[in-house]
């Protein structure tokens, strides 16, 4: 892949930035990233159905399913590789109809999730898992945003360049997994 093959994206997204991406497409962020794991979902979910507001405002944002470690001296943030993207799959509903534009884990997602994203203008996007330290060191800044009690798992706003992803689901049913192990069945026939 090409320099000139990678699609760069600056958050927070318009639905007309990510109207154009495919399952596959390479895409580097830079700006900010929201990150949440189960947890931190399972709060914001409750915050949601008591009427309370949230931490951040998921209005053209992207949240990486991550529970970075503490960082080391001279760095911003420990590794943070992609956690489990299911195991969000009972919340990212609630956040995509309230404009979150992406999301960032491994694995595949539910069809609730999809159709979800697919209606309302949501993408998601795979990170390479053991590759959490050059992640890491695509965070220029990272501040604790809310649930410090929860550790590792607390909602932080990361400042990334660079980092890089690929589009697993994109708006129009695409699916980088089911279109792979297709691809894979074909070619061992």
């Amino acid at each position: 892949m090409s320099e000139k093959d990678i699609i760069r994206l600056q958050t927070p997204l318009a639905v007309e930035d990510i109207e154009p991406l495919r399952t596959g497409d390479v895409v580097r962020f830079s700006g900010v990233l929201y990150t949440a794991r189960d947890a931190a979902h399972a709060r914001m979910k409750e915050a949601i159905e008591n009427g309370e507001p949230l931490p951040f405002d998921p209005e053209g944002q992207v949240v990486y399913f991550t529970g970075p470690t503490p960082a080391r001296p001279g760095h911003v943030l420990g590794p943070a590789g992609p956690t489990t993207a299911s195991r969000m799959d009972p919340y990212s509903p609630l956040l995509i109809e309230r404009g979150l534009r992406g999301m960032i884990g491994k694995g595949l997602r539910s069809e609730e999730v999809i159709k979800s994203m697919r209606e309302h203008g949501c993408v998601y996007f795979g990170a390479v898992e053991g590759t959490a330290a050059l992640l890491a060191a695509r965070v220029k800044e990272a501040e604790l945003v809310a649930y410090e009690d929860l550790g590792t798992e607390a909602i932080r706003r990361l400042v990334v360049e660079d980092f890089p992803v690929v589009v697993v689901n994109d708006l129009y049913g695409g699916d980088l997994y089911r279109e792979g192990k297709e691809r894979w069945r074909r070619s061992v026939r």
